[in-house]
């Protein structure tokens, strides 16, 4: 049964034939969408009447019939694959960066940020560095969220009103940092659909994975199964809570690592 309100589409890099992705390794390399599977959804979407909507549109909008995409971290085909597909397929997007990732090997230099705000995408925050927010001291916090917010806007020279939380960690303290930092709203990766009634301090995202087919693809943009997902969620955060957040990590890598080999 579909879940009332609006999904909230979470994309990290766009994988294109022949280019590394930024970063080696089987857990992140399955939330690296190949480049013609990210064109096939966008046309899907706009075929069905469905809007692609930025977070500031989704806030501002009562569209029924909409999904909301989002993007972290900054890679570069950001802007030479998911740009030109959301421009043909009449779609906003937000783009979360991690401003110290900003000018590394395959994600966006200074130019392209920019030029990604002319296309008229939205740009909003991932921290500076992409820590577990919940495992920095307070000092450290600030420049991950007001800090990080202050270099994105010196670059693009607009203002950075939204901030999604790396690894989707967060607590009431990391809430209340993003506040103080003056966003406008903080995304997290509980999976839920969103309505004019969510915390806009707490919204949801549902992850488009590596080899998501068509069928899956339509059924998350409705909404359908977040429950079963959000089961699955829970007994992942228990277990990350229980070992620590770098303990679960590396036994996380390992079970992907055997999956694969």
């Amino acid at each position: 049964m579909a879940h009332p309100g609006t999904v909230f589409l979470m994309y990290h890099e766009l994988e294109r034939p022949g280019r590394p992705l930024c970063q080696p390794g089987p857990g992140y390399a399955r939330y690296a969408v190949a480049e013609s599977d990210f064109r096939g959804q966008m046309q899907s979407l706009r075929q069905a009447g469905w809007q692609g909507l930025s977070v500031t549109q989704f806030l501002s909008s009562a569209a029924t019939k909409g999904v909301t995409i989002t993007f972290d971290d900054g890679c570069e085909t950001d802007l030479l694959c998911g740009a030109p597909i959301l421009k043909e397929a009449g779609s906003g997007a937000t783009f979360y960066v991690t401003v110290g990732w900003v000018g590394k090997p395959g994600f966006l230099s200074p130019a392209q940020l920019r030029e990604l705000c002319d296309l008229g995408f939205e740009i909003g925050c991932h921290s500076s560095t992409h820590p577990y927010l919940t495992d920095i001291d307070d000092g450290q916090l600030r420049e991950e969220t007001a800090g990080a917010k202050n270099q994105l806007e010196q670059i693009t020279g607009r203002a950075v009103n939204h901030f999604s939380c790396p690894g989707g960690r967060w607590d009431a303290r990391v809430l209340q940092a993003v506040k103080v930092a003056q966003f406008q709203s903080m995304a997290t990766s509980r999976t839920a659909a969103n309505s004019s009634q969510t915390n806009p301090f707490t919204l949801g995202r549902v992850a488009v994975l590596r080899n998501t087919g068509p069928q899956v693809f339509a059924g998350i943009c409705r909404g359908e199964g977040l429950f079963a997902t959000r089961l699955l969620e829970a007994t992942r955060g228990a277990a990350a809570r229980l070992l620590g957040n770098a303990a679960y990590d590396t036994v996380r890598s390992w079970l992907l690592s055997r999956k694969h080999s």
